[in-house]
């Protein structure tokens, strides 16, 4: 028998079904003489939408399929019949002649995976990927360089099978690169506080008692006024001059005060990690802050430690392009006293904290500021009493004023580094201690008596003792 594919007229197939194109339609076996009078079972291999001729020796009786859904047949004459692949999946066709004889073939139907061949290969060129076909399934073979090629190709052929199993192998994963991150934190916070006030207060002069204040600044107050009694007063707060004149019963609380704060932060925190790898660390502490129960435990109070310090946290991703993307958060807080809160007798501090957050890709060793601020206020705060404020002169003693300037820069700077590790033999760098630690103790010797002869101590030993009894000289 002679197979052929049909894709025209039966008659134009039935002229060409002994040319060579036989065997590149994708027929797998060819069949003799003597196995179609046998039981032998003969293999078929077509793919879905294709159809095959079958040309027999001898007149057909009958034809049987098993699964008419796959494979469909039909006698054309009483010597040749079509094969018609419907579905992916195997069907057995039986054919019976009129001699009595009969035919076997397993009929395995594939899909027509050409298409997606070349789409794959033109998609990953350099990538050895097969694909075969089961049924409704679709098995991915062959070996690619990464896992995320081999997640792209079995998303590129799931819409083609309700199943995708995936065989494909991957390489031996190298050994992955450290990256290192530098971190420079720079902080500088300036404030300068100009104060300036004065405050009167009378004991009697002129038969009057009181003070004259603008209220910006607190000063004495009296507590003891009336008829044939001393006049008291309470000093709260001097301020920085206070001046009393007792033969005129009259003083004054002067407030001139400048205050210069310097406030520098430079932190440079290093972590090292591997490729794809999330790494974090905290230089600083933990203080406590007290939270109220509720429900069943109303009342009680709790203890909860909050973190503070030089934290820093990255992933850092090398790229085919050899860059570093990576995601960091460098954060610096510091307890600050000054904005905390008192609550139910406990004091509670405030953080001061600055954070960053952000995503960005550099080349080794380059350099990126990935925060910066320069924050500038001025606060001025004036006071005076009306009408004797006016007085040309004399008003400036019934005005008060305070001005405070701030300044604050901040930047950030971050550098990724690819490194290796420091190999045996290498000289490993080690902080510098400005004295011997713990120097050892060498036993000594025994002499002829028997009894133990103290060592003597090292040259570093000698040198740190000397270094401690000796006192500042003086020159005569």
């Amino acid at each position: 028998m002679t197979l052929f594919s049909s894709g025209i007229s039966f008659r134009k197939v039935k002229r060409s079904m002994r040319t060579p194109v036989v065997l590149a339609l994708g027929v797998c076996a060819a069949f003799g003489q003597q196995a179609a009078f046998g039981q032998q079972i003969e293999e078929l291999k077509l793919t879905v939408g294709k159809s095959i001729v079958l040309d027999y020796p001898t007149d057909i009786r009958q034809i049987s399929s098993s699964d008419p859904m796959v494979v469909d047949t039909m006698a054309v004459t009483t010597r040749e019949m079509l094969l018609s692949a419907k579905a992916p999946g195997t069907s057995t066709i039986i054919v019976w002649s009129k001699s009595g004889q009969r035919s076997i073939y397993a009929v395995n139907v594939e899909q027509n995976l050409e298409p997606l061949r070349r789409l794959m290969k033109e998609t990953f060129p350099k990538e050895d990927i097969q694909i075969q076909s089961t049924r409704d399934s679709l098995s991915l073979t062959g070996r690619v360089s990464s896992k995320d090629i081999g997640d792209r190709a079995v998303a590129m052929v799931s819409p083609f099978a309700k199943t995708v199993v995936n065989y494909m192998m991957l390489p031996i994963a190298p050994v992955d690169r450290q990256i290192v991150l530098k971190v420079k934190f720079a902080e500088l916070d300036r404030v300068k506080i100009q104060q300036l006030g004065v405050n009167i207060v009378s004991t009697g002069a002129a038969n009057t008692i009181g003070t004259v204040s603008t209220g910006q600044f607190s000063s004495g107050l009296p507590n003891a006024i009336g008829p044939g009694l001393a006049p008291r007063f309470t000093i709260t707060d001097a301020l920085n001059v206070f001046a009393f004149r007792p033969d005129l019963n009259l003083g004054a609380f002067i407030k001139a005060l400048q205050q210069e704060n310097v406030l520098q932060i430079l932190a440079e925190p290093n972590l090292v990690t591997t490729n794809g790898k999330e790494a974090s660390f905290l230089v600083g502490g933990e203080f406590p802050i007290p939270v109220l129960q509720g429900g069943g435990n109303a009342g009680a109070v709790t203890i909860v430690f909050r973190e503070f310090g030089i934290r820093l946290t990255f992933n850092p991703v090398v790229t085919e392009n050899n860059t570093i993307k990576m995601y960091v958060k460098p954060e610096v807080s510091t307890i600050d006293t000054a904005n905390g809160v008192n609550i139910s007798g406990f004091f509670i501090p405030a953080l001061s904290t600055r954070r960053m957050e952000t995503n960005i890709e550099l080349g080794q060793g380059q350099s990126f500021v990935i925060g910066g601020l320069i924050d500038d206020r001025v606060a001025e705060q004036l006071s005076k009493t009306p009408g004797l404020a006016n007085i040309p002169l004399l008003g400036a003693l019934f005005k008060s004023k305070e001005e405070k300037k701030s300044r604050s820069e901040l930047i950030v700077i971050v550098t990724p580094e690819i490194v290796k590790p420091y190999e045996p033999g290498d000289k490993i760098p080690q902080p510098v201690m400005l004295r011997e630690f713990l120097p050892p103790v060498v036993i000594g010797d025994k002499d002829n008596t028997g009894s133990t002869v103290p060592a003597k101590p090292s040259k570093k030993a000698k040198a740190a003792k000397t270094s401690d009894s000796a006192g500042p000289k003086s020159k005569g």
